[in-house]
Parts: structure tokens; C-alpha cells; sequence
């Protein structure tokens, strides 16, 4: 096959990927019952949203007569603040993120950017403006930004631990970072202390393989990097258990840690788990029912 064939090959099956994704994070999303978005509030909008009885402070205008006029109170007609939210968003590219332990396990990849794609479309479903973090894909409405999520969502990076892209981030505005959160964790700090300091909350969801909360192995084991740049031969993986999960444990604290010096929340989501349990946590954390 020619170059050229080949690299026009190669880039149908990259954009077959998009929609595919996209179909089945509208199919996730529509599996989730969640009612009204939850941000109805009195204010400036078109949409009625309940009577009151009149208040100090209230003039004569705001009055409803058609309603008062049903009995001695007076009531006035509010109406629903409706003010779009910013949420922006990064999934992990890294190369690490390509692990599955198991062939009928989704990896972690493919699991972080239906999860992430699926809270996208609820999201905008809602009213909402969603973006990426960085300059490449500003916050937006429409079902048109859901398709333009899936296509960066389906590129993968060349490094094995990517780190999390902090620039361009709103003022005020909401965030969801989704990696494994095993490379560097100086960046991770380094992004959501960058990200309080403009007023952004959010939330990191970590996805891992069951394996690596377990660590089943034993006796002769080659450990090797997704990128196949780093690897390592033991004869005695057991013995590297405990070490490893006290690495594992002392990393999450320091999510946890710095989650909460910054406002945000951090939740732990394994692939042999349901996309719609991650997919419900992480919609209810963004919209207010956690912590």
C-alpha cells in the first residue's frame, strides 16, 4: 500500500472513531435519569418559574393582578435566572492511559473519554457551555460541540504520562480533569492551585485498571510501559505488593489533599465498573449534590 493510500486509511479510520464515540456517549447519557438541571433560581429570564407573595421592595409593576386578584394576598410573578455555566474539561492522551489488563475490560482511555464526552452531553442538554481546557476548544453550546469533543477526546499522545493542560481556564467557570493520575503529580498540584486562583472548582476523576488497585502478581514478571519506554524484569513480584499499594494509597491522599485545599473533588472510578456510575458522579459533583 502507498503512502499516501495509507495515511488516507489510516485517517477514515480516525474519523469513523468520533461518531462512534459520540453515538454511545449519547446513548450512556440517556441511560441517566437526572430530571431539570438543578440551576433554577429567581432572576432575569423567560421562563415562568413559580408566585410569591409581594415584598418589601417590590413595586406595583412586578405585581401579578391575575393571580392576586384570586384572593386578599399579592403575588408576583417570578421568572428563571437562566445563566449558562462554564465547564472545561481534559482527558488524559497519555500513553498510559491504553491499559487494560483484560480484553473484556474497556481501557482506561476509552472508558475516561466516554465518560467525560457523556457528562459533555448532559451538560449541553442542560444549557451549558463545554470546552477544553487550553486554547484549542473554547466553551460552546450545541450538539455541533459534543461532535468536536469526540474528535479531540479520540487523539492520542506520543508521552506516557501526560500532564494537565491548565491554560485559558474561565474565571468562575467549572472543570473535570480525567486521567489515572500515576505520572508526575507536581503538574496536578500545580493546575488546580492555578485553577483556584481564578475561582475554578471542579473535579478529578481517576480511572484505573482493577489491577492496579490490586496487584495480583507474583513470581517472574516483566512490568512495562504502555509506550514501551520504561521497563522493568523482577523475579519476585509479590514481594513489590505492599510497597506498590502504599504508593497508591499515599498518591490518592495527595489527591485528596490538594482537592481539598482547592475546592475541588476527587473520585476513583475502576474500568470493571459501570460507565454510568462515574458518569452519575460526576454530573451530580459538577452540578452541586457533592461535598
Amino acid at each position: 500500500m502507498s503512502t499516501v493510500a495509507h495515511l488516507r486509511t489510516r485517517a477514515q479510520e480516525e474519523a469513523s472513531r468520533f461518531p462512534a464515540l459520540l453515538a454511545r456517549a449519547e446513548h450512556l447519557a440517556g441511560t441517566v435519569l437526572l430530571g431539570d438541571h438543578g440551576r433554577r433560581r429567581a432572576g432575569l429570564g423567560d421562563d415562568f418559574w413559580q408566585y410569591r407573595p409581594l415584598r418589601a421592595g417590590d413595586t406595583f409593576r412586578q405585581i401579578d393582578w391575575r393571580r392576586s386578584g384570586r384572593g386578599d394576598e399579592q403575588f408576583v410573578r417570578e421568572r428563571e435566572w437562566q445563566i449558562a455555566q462554564s465547564v472545561q474539561m481534559w482527558v488524559d492522551p497519555g500513553a498510559s492511559m491504553r491499559f487494560s489488563s483484560n480484553k473484556d475490560i474497556p481501557s482506561k482511555a476509552d472508558r475516561a473519554r466516554l465518560v467525560a464526552l457523556a457528562t459533555a452531553v448532559l451538560l449541553i442538554r442542560g444549557g451549558e457551555r463545554v470546552g477544553l481546557t487550553g486554547w484549542d476548544l473554547p466553551p460552546r453550546r450545541g450538539d455541533a460541540q459534543s461532535l468536536r469533543l469526540a474528535e479531540y477526546f479520540s487523539s492520542d499522545g506520543a508521552d506516557d504520562y501526560a500532564a494537565p493542560e491548565a491554560r485559558g481556564m474561565l474565571p468562575n467557570a467549572k472543570a473535570l480533569f480525567v486521567s489515572d493520575f500515576l505520572g508526575d503529580i507536581a503538574p496536578v498540584e500545580a493546575a488546580l492551585t492555578k485553577a483556584a486562583d481564578r475561582g475554578v472548582r471542579g473535579v478529578l476523576l481517576q480511572v484505573l485498571d482493577p489491577t492496579e488497585e490490586a496487584f495480583p502478581f507474583q513470581g517472574r514478571t516483566i512490568f512495562e510501559s504502555v509506550g514501551k519506554t520504561v521497563a522493568y524484569e523482577t523475579l519476585k513480584a509479590g514481594d513489590l505488593r505492599d510497597s506498590y499499594l502504599e504508593r497508591l494509597a499515599e498518591r490518592k491522599g495527595r489527591l485528596d489533599a490538594i482537592c481539598r485545599l482547592t475546592g475541588w473533588q476527587h473520585f476513583t472510578h475502576h474500568t470493571d465498573h459501570s460507565a454510568q456510575s462515574a458518569l452519575l458522579w460526576v454530573y451530580r459533583a459538577l452540578d452541586g449534590s457533592h461535598g
